[in-house]
């Protein structure tokens, strides 16, 4: 198998340079388009680490992961709202258009919460799937308002995630299309702890809205 097209460039949204990294696969169009957001910690490297990009574009993804406002190589760009509070829905939905992504899967690690619940509740028209994991901000939303959303999601965390892990679940849990993927044995970054049973999981979920 050939091995899928690594490529980094930049993108303008709202007068900020953001910066990402693209795997596309090597021979054929790709599927579903996947975009990786990431937490405070870390940035579009950690998905380049981990294989994450990779794993999908061999699976027939097109993956791209940005570097959020104010972290990693977008580290000058002035992010649309303070650290924890949620960013106007409206970001995410420029961020897909200036990469020409269409409809896409939305994979929200921890702090990217801030972005990604906003605009699956503004812009869910866009959102292919939502796989949020252990997002920040998810009590800002009531049970009736995540009742209301239809998008097929997959919740991830860690069982030794104490806070963020159960309170997103506990939260998340309303979204009538849902399914859990509890990763023993990890913590809050649980992608990084079990990154085989990550990626498995993420596939087959990925192979359900084909």
């Amino acid at each position: 198998m050939a091995a899928p097209r690594l490529t980094e460039s930049t993108i303008t949204v709202e007068g900020q340079t953001l910066f990402y990294r693209q795997a596309e696969p090597a021979q054929q169009a790709p599927k579903l388009p996947v975009l990786l957001l990431h937490g405070i910690r870390f940035s579009s490297d950690t998905w380049l680490q981990l294989r994450t990009l990779a794993t999908l574009a061999e699976n027939g993804y097109r993956a791209v992961a940005i570097d959020l406002p104010g972290l990693g190589r977008s580290k000058d760009a002035i992010a649309p709202a303070p650290v924890g509070q949620p960013a106007p829905g409206a970001f995410l939905k420029a961020v897909l258009e200036a990469l020409c992504l269409g409809p896409a899967v939305v994979i929200s690690p921890s702090l990217s919460g801030m972005y990604s619940l906003p605009f699956l509740f503004q812009h869910n028209h866009l959102l292919k799937a939502y796989v949020p994991v252990a997002p920040i901000c998810t009590e800002k939303f009531t049970a009736e308002q995540y009742a209301q959303i239809k998008t097929p999601t997959l919740i991830v965390y860690g069982d030794q995630d104490v806070e963020l892990g159960q309170t997103s679940l506990n939260n998340l849990q309303h979204l009538p299309e849902h399914q859990v993927l509890v990763l023993q044995g990890a913590g809050h970054p649980c992608y990084l702890d079990k990154p085989d049973e990550w990626h498995r999981g993420l596939l087959a979920f990925l192979q359900q809205l084909e």
